[in-house]
């Protein structure tokens, strides 16, 4: 559960930012108190808020366990910052900068947030992608099967079994070092910046259900290769790329908020040679 406590090292500083006036207005929504510190309430949008944070990997674990290793390390973390701020620690300058700091990121994404969510629209983003589409279109694939060995002359020999009549798919599960073999050979559909040169231009150049009459070398030894089929390259889905087009448009937004705030702000920097 270590990756988890990740998710919690910033909460004694968002604690101070947020100080102890907590009132059921500061919860997301009409939700319910999930526990109760000294008359500071965290409601379910904290908890909801504290996983969505968590990586992949700890997502994993039952709810039920996330949710009470969340609970415990804030309310553990809130009785710590409690502490800090019966110190006066929130006072210090050293303390004060980080927590400022913190409050700014906080404010920053969500402001962000909600300018992406009103303004990165399902219209605007179907835009986007039928754009993609058109400039993607064009690419041929390949796809093919081959078989690795280590020598030209073990390549021979596979192709004189196959010239004997023998299946590609059974010879390549049999005799090729490959990855691929044990499934045939098969690398399924590949554009021809995928492969390394002297595959790719030989990949390429043969023709469906013929394979290279040559073996191939490179780095990786000696290939035979039968193509299968060709075809135009297809584009991935709109739901494949919909959340990579979502951070793009993101980014952009970002950017030109950025560059008009700069163009209107007084900034002097006094560091030399430094960028505004």
């Amino acid at each position: 559960m270590n990756t988890i406590k990740l998710t919690i090292a910033t909460a004694g500083v968002m604690a101070l930012v947020v100080g102890y006036s907590n009132t059921r207005a500061l919860a997301d929504g009409d939700d319910s108190v999930v526990a109760e510190v000294n008359g500071y309430k965290f409601f379910q949008s904290d908890l909801d808020r504290e996983r969505n944070q968590l990586p992949p990997q700890s997502r994993s674990y039952p709810k039920h366990v996330i949710e009470n290793f969340l609970i415990k390390s804030l309310v553990n973390t809130h009785l710590l910052s409690e502490e800090a701020r019966k110190k006066g620690l929130e006072k210090e300058n050293s303390v004060r900068r980080r927590v400022e700091r913190f409050e700014k990121q906080v404010l920053e994404q969500a402001y962000l947030n909600r300018r992406t969510k009103t303004e990165v629209t399902d219209t605007k983003l179907q835009v986007a992608y039928q754009e993609m589409v058109k400039n993607s279109l064009g690419g041929e694939e390949v796809r093919a099967r081959h078989i690795l060995v280590e020598t030209e002359e073990q390549a021979m020999e596979v192709i004189a079994r196959l010239k004997k009549g023998e299946d590609f798919a059974a010879l390549a599960k049999s005799v090729s070092t490959g990855p691929s073999g044990k499934v045939g050979g098969d690398l399924g559909y590949f554009t021809v910046d995928k492969m390394v040169p002297p595959f790719a231009k030989a990949a390429f150049s043969t023709k469906p259900a013929e394979y290279t009459p040559k073996p191939v070398r490179t780095q990786f030894g000696w290939h035979i290769i039968k193509v299968e089929d060709k075809r135009q390259q297809q584009p991935p889905s709109y739901n494949e790329v919909k959340a990579d087009l979502q951070r793009s448009m993101s980014q952009d937004i970002k950017g030109k908020l950025i560059a008009e705030l700069r163009e209107k702000a007084d900034i002097t920097v006094n560091i030399e040679k430094a960028s505004k």
